[in-house]
């Protein structure tokens, strides 16, 4: 136990056979149990799993591959069975280092929060081992999953290093949450229609050159997509269903501008185009004031998304 707290700390293997034991053997004594699942992996993982003895280890399995997020909602169905606390994910190629365990744990114990994440960017100095594709990504969809979660004051959205209250899991529909590499940005979406405060923990990457499985190329192809659908999900889940809103107002009534400004605009602009006559002032004055009234109503809305990120 962690003051006074059960601990359990949930690992995701796919093909780990080579670092899965090492990350187990160096995890602190006050981890009560240690959760690994084995995501049908074509190597020797689980069977590498099975001959650790510490007594803490409970393995899983899953008879085909399902994904990162599948198998920690697997890890977190299990510890909320077991009876825990608090549930720290950790990968198993041993980028995160058991030593920071106790910086999560904290902020949610000391500081009263539901989640806890590590951020790599408030560690200057260790950025410098950071690769830069990976870099670059998660700079890129910082901004996206700060609009999709709701959550603002938060970065690094893509750090897997990350701790939560059980008494938050059980309010979560894990059919619900992405079953991939996408697992961390939904989190942040679910946890904020249930109202879940978080905060980030400073983190410094750790890389040591291994081969990541996570394609960037896809991952800024498809997240950006995904993260826009979610974004809507959440407006609606926590801003309708939930507790109406006048952000609701703002974004219908934003968008309807917006929408007007552009298409009214764009013809008149490829109608003058066409013939070479200048539109009028009356004309250019009944697009541009829907455009700036509508931006106006989409940043008051934005501002009353801020405004209510969970403290």
């Amino acid at each position: 136990m962690y003051r006074e707290q059960r601990v359990v700390v949930a690992i995701p293997a796919f093909r780990a056979e080579a670092t899965i034991r090492e990350v187990i053997s160096t995890l602190p004594d006050f981890v009560d149990t240690v959760i690994a699942v084995d995501d049908a992996s074509p190597d020797r993982t689980y069977e590498t799993l099975k001959s650790v003895t510490d007594p803490r280890l409970v393995v899983l399995q899953h008879e085909r591959n399902r994904g990162v997020g599948a198998a920690m909602c697997s890890a977190y169905g299990k510890a909320l069975e077991l009876g825990c606390d608090l549930v720290v994910k950790m990968d198993a190629d041993g980028q995160m280092d058991p030593a920071e365990l106790k910086n999560l744990l904290d902020a949610m114990i000391g500081g009263g929060y539901d989640y806890a994440k590590g951020n790599r960017f408030l560690h200057r100095g260790a950025l410098r081992s950071m690769p830069r594709h990976r870099l670059l990504g998660s700079l890129a969809l910082t901004f996206l999953t700060k609009m999709a979660s709701g959550y603002w004051h938060i970065f690094d959205p893509q750090n897997g290093f990350i701790a939560c209250r059980a008494s938050v899991l059980a309010r979560l529909e894990f059919d619900q949450i992405a079953s991939d590499y996408f697992f961390e940005n939904d989190m942040l979406v679910h946890l904020n229609v249930l109202g879940a405060r978080i905060v980030d923990v400073p983190m410094p990457a750790r890389y040591a050159g291994e081969v990541s499985s996570m394609s960037i190329g896809r991952i800024l192809r498809s997240f950006p997509i995904r993260l826009l659908f979610r974004y809507w999900w959440r407006i609606y889940q926590r801003y309708v269903l939930r507790d109406f809103s006048p952000i609701v107002l703002f974004l219908a009534c934003g968008i309807s501008l917006c929408g007007w400004a552009v298409a009214f605009g764009g013809f008149h602009w490829w109608r003058s185009w066409q013939t070479g006559t200048v539109a009028s002032t009356g004309t250019v004055m009944l697009a541009a004031l829907p455009l700036i009234l509508g931006f106006q109503l989409l940043l008051q809305a934005i501002l009353l998304d801020i405004s209510s990120t969970p403290r």
